[in-house]
């Protein structure tokens, strides 16, 4: 059931330019404004995510930690997205079956802004080995999430969800 989970990641090509293929097998719920669910490729107003989301973690072990990475591969735009990826937020050490509240935020929550085009903003949930000392990356811009991933010994992602945004005009807020 959770394979079909992949299909929209690898259709929005988070499956790929971001990750490499895995097997979702965590619940994540994402949700901005207790009303706004994240749902793979919908759209959500910048507007709407000005406050960080409330991100749920399933699992089946209080005692396992997560970090989660929220990511925009389309920055500065989708056609020439030069500044892959740009970060957005980091929380580690997220006790099992809690809330991203129950973390530590080692990269403060910064607000989707697109200005050119659609820009995917993905969050990606891993699994910790270990309770363990995360380093930041030095820069939000030039992120890379594999890199990430391998220099603090995360493996695959356990969980994923992205959304679209794109700027907002005084036309489209209506």
């Amino acid at each position: 059931m959770m394979s079909r989970l992949v299909e929209p990641l690898a259709l929005g090509r988070v499956v790929g330019e971001v990750v490499d293929n895995f097997t979702p097998v965590v619940k994540m719920d994402v949700m901005y404004n207790s009303k706004n669910h994240v749902l793979n490729g919908h759209e959500i107003m910048p507007f709407l995510t000005t406050a960080r989301p409330r991100v749920e973690i399933g699992g089946e072990d209080m005692r396992a930690a997560y970090t989660l990475i929220m990511t925009d591969p389309d920055a500065p735009g989708p056609s020439e997205p030069y500044l892959r990826e740009h970060l957005h937020w980091i929380v580690t050490d997220i006790p099992g079956t809690t809330d991203v509240s129950f973390g530590r935020e080692i990269v403060s929550y910064e607000t989707p802004k697109p200005v050119i085009g659609i820009h995917r903003y993905v969050f990606l949930l891993f699994k910790q080995k270990t309770r363990m000392t995360v380093r930041p990356p030095g820069s939000r811009d030039y992120f890379n999430t594999r890199n990430f991933s391998e220099e603090n010994d995360l493996g695959l992602p356990v969980a994923a969800v992205y959304f679209n945004a794109q700027r907002e005009t005084a036309a489209r807020r209506k």
